[in-house]
């Protein structure tokens, strides 16, 4: 397969509120919003990648769930960790022998994650 473009859609009864978590809170990109009847959605860059938010009426019926963690990879977890606290968001610090991560959820309750580029893939 020849893909020109990769993504994921987040479905969530909180549609405005992870707006502003993803754009503001964590600062991604917007690359464009289509607010038309029938159409609500919002993109955001993800890092070469995108992050696409509908309201999850959009997504239909749910015929089985999904388990999904959003993971950042970041230089300095504990600078961005703190960053996100003096925003308001709840986070917890791990330090494991292969690298940290701070742990949080969107106002959707997807869990994310901050992950250190050290020791990434080894």
């Amino acid at each position: 397969m020849d893909f020109t473009q990769a993504g994921i859609i987040l479905f969530t009864p909180h549609y405005e509120a992870c707006i502003v978590f993803y754009g503001e809170v964590l600062g991604l990109t917007l690359l464009h919003s289509i607010d038309r009847p029938g159409e609500t959605l919002s993109t955001f860059d993800l890092g070469g990648t995108y992050l696409m938010i509908e309201p999850e009426e959009a997504a239909g019926p749910r015929e089985s769930g999904l388990p999904l963690k959003l993971r950042f990879n970041v230089a300095d977890v504990v600078a961005r960790c703190e960053e996100l606290r003096r925003r308001g968001v709840k986070v917890t610090l791990h330090h494991h022998s292969w690298g940290t991560t701070a742990e949080f959820q969107d106002p959707a309750g997807t869990r994310c994650a901050l992950r250190s580029d050290a020791g990434f893939g080894l």
